[in-house]
């Protein structure tokens, strides 16, 4: 069902009176900046040099970071929810989780470990958000990596609920070494693109840097008051 949008012109036309002067209903041209300096920083960084810098970063937003490939990445996944105190696990729904081989340490291990694994489930509705709720960990992975910043970019759907990243008590965000650029600068060109090469966008697209943080209050800065309370990352060797 299509809705329909009633008194659009006169409110609009109103508006413009109220300002003094006459509507513009001809597109706004694009402006020619002289200087971008948005484009400067990092710019012929590597994706070494970027894995450098991300990993300073992280020592100042309180988040472990792990590098690894994916031969080794169930082994070091394992010692990271160990050291996070173990289960219950909630996850995506995501073909990379078998393809990066984690299906023995998902389907078998943990569940022989008496670790509760939860993974998304679009069909069960409510039933997800209160697993997301009792989870000690929850997993996702990062679909564009700012270096510059430590932060992780996640797109939901109907397999990725949002509430993975942020209602356990702590999180792992595995990222893919390709994903790494050097600031939302060009992680807002990567979304251009995907826009442009498949024509849809994710419906919640989430920034999140670290460990949840707030300096609301005198400028003190605390972790883990409104989410995660430790967060780790986790780097795959995937070039």
């Amino acid at each position: 069902m299509v809705g329909a949008i009633h008194n659009r012109d006169k409110f609009l036309n109103q508006i413009a009176g109220s300002l003094g002067r006459p509507r513009i209903s001809s597109p706004v041209e694009r402006p020619a900046w002289k200087f971008q300096p948005q484009y400067e920083v990092l710019k012929d960084a590597t994706q070494d040099e970027l894995l450098e810098v991300l990993k300073e970063q992280c020592k100042k937003i309180h988040t472990s970071l792990y590098v690894t490939d994916s031969n080794d990445l169930p082994s070091v996944l394992n010692e990271v929810v160990s050291g996070f105190g173990g289960g219950p696990i909630v996850t995506w729904k995501d073909e990379r989780f078998s393809k990066w081989g984690l299906d023995l340490l998902i389907k078998k291990e943990w569940p022989a470990q008496n670790i509760e694994v939860y993974e998304w489930n679009h069909s069960k509705g409510h039933q997800n958000i209160a697993k997301a709720e009792k989870a000690n960990v929850g997993i996702t992975i990062s679909e564009i990596t700012l270096a510059e910043s430590g932060t992780v970019v996640l797109f939901s759907d109907e397999n990725k609920g949002r509430t993975v990243s942020f209602l356990p008590a702590t999180y792992i965000a595995l990222i893919p070494k390709s994903t790494l650029v050097p600031r939302i600068t060009q992680a807002s060109q990567k979304m251009r693109e995907i826009h442009k090469k498949t024509g849809h966008v994710a419906s919640c697209i989430n920034f999140i840097t670290g460990p949840s943080n707030s300096a609301d209050i005198e400028l003190n800065l605390v972790v883990g008051v409104h989410g995660p309370v430790k967060a780790s990352y986790i780097v795959i060797n995937d070039l």
